[in-house]
């Protein structure tokens, strides 16, 4: 890759205040069903995927939170589907309430924890102006957002994700 088509990581003075609100938003987008007060996990991601395509084009930065925070929601979201869809035949089709999926239950627990945390600690850091990576999630959205494979040595807030 050539010098030019490396897209430079905004430092977070050079953040306004909108675009900073604009990337933790989309760590927000988590409790879209909360907010309707529907157990439908499937609604948190198409709130993501709506978000996401709304405020890409608004900056790199808000374009790199709201893409890790939709991929980041995958996983969770299809967990959680499986969980309700499960739980639902179980109560309507009189199917047993079986360890396993008393351990599935756990399981899915244990994931919307580990999310929910990973989510505030990026929302707070993206209100910071400041990038956080999620493992995994983080590495693909910051090459698709900024186009780089080689990392920055200097002494900046905003570093690529470390390999």
């Amino acid at each position: 890759m050539t010098e030019e088509n490396f897209n430079p990581i905004p430092q977070p003075d050079q953040l306004d205040i909108r675009e900073k609100e604009d990337a933790m938003g989309a760590y927000l987008m988590m409790f879209a069903a909360l907010g309707a007060g529907l157990p439908l996990p499937i609604l948190n991601l198409v709130a993501a995927i709506i978000y996401y395509y709304i405020n890409k084009g608004k900056s790199l930065f808000v374009r790199f939170h709201s893409l890790q925070s939709l991929l980041s929601q995958l996983p969770t979201s299809i967990l959680n589907a499986i969980a309700v869809f499960w739980g639902a035949r179980i109560i309507f089709l009189d199917y047993a309430f079986t360890d396993v999926f008393k351990g599935y239950l756990w399981l899915v627990g244990v994931a919307n924890l580990i999310y929910i945390i990973f989510s505030i600690i990026g929302a707070v850091k993206a209100r910071k102006g400041e990038m956080y990576y999620f493992l995994f999630f983080g590495r693909v959205s910051y090459q698709s957002v900024f186009k780089k494979k080689d990392f920055v040595t200097e002494k900046i807030v905003n570093q690529p994700p470390k390999m």
